[in-house]
């Protein structure tokens, strides 16, 4: 965990371009750890650029929250008992006291990490109360193969930005139909279940 503000420090170089898209092959590596609470002076961002807030009464082990549409939200909480898609909004608690976990979804395309980007900074900027706990950005290879080099560099940056990302690797037999038996699920979606201490839902395809 770093104590610098990555929103008010700015991106780091980024040493040596990594060698291809496909996620780390251990879970050490897998959870990178960033800013674990908002941070001081960093400005809330235009209305524009921050994403709807939806009361919610319903309890959830995990809120995905996807920042833009197909970012797959809906995918991991078919996936999971007891998770919730957030409909692309922050799930703010009706009840005081209440903290909802919130999980960033994005795609890994421009579009997509500069979505997770807003929405990161408008965590970071206190500006959702203590009703929204972050535990962190989920990032979907938006297509096979290598992910290109400007994109690993923002992926860095908005890193630093959050307490801990996931990378999930394009998963071809789901573009052609519904999400397949668990035991078919590769290490990587493994291995977020575990970290976010969630269980594969019974109501899924097998």
């Amino acid at each position: 965990m770093t104590s610098a503000n990555p929103w008010l420090t700015g991106p780091e170089q980024s040493p040596d371009p990594q060698p291809d898209v496909a996620p780390p092959s251990t879970r050490k590596e897998q959870a990178r750890i960033g800013s674990v609470a908002p941070q001081a002076g960093v400005a809330v961002p235009d209305t524009a650029d921050r994403l709807p807030r939806y009361l919610q009464a319903w309890q959830a082990t995990v809120w995905w929250l996807g920042v833009h549409g197909g970012a797959g939200e809906s995918t991991l909480a078919a996936l999971t008992a007891g998770s919730r898609p957030a409909q692309h909004g922050w799930p703010i608690p009706d009840t005081a006291g209440t903290v909802h976990r919130v999980v960033l979804v994005a795609r890994t395309n421009w579009g997509g990490l500069t979505a997770a980007q807003r929405a990161a900074t408008e965590w970071a900027s206190g500006a959702l109360g203590d009703g929204v706990q972050l535990g962190g950005l989920v990032l979907v290879a938006d297509a096979p193969g290598r992910l290109p080099k400007p994109l690993r560099d923002l992926q860095q940056v908005i890193s630093g930005g959050v307490p801990r990302v996931w990378t999930l690797p394009w998963v071809q037999t789901w573009r052609l139909g519904p999400v397949e038996a668990f035991t078919s699920l590769p290490r990587e979606f493994r291995a977020l279940l575990a970290d976010l201490q969630l269980t594969t839902s019974s109501s899924a395809h097998n």
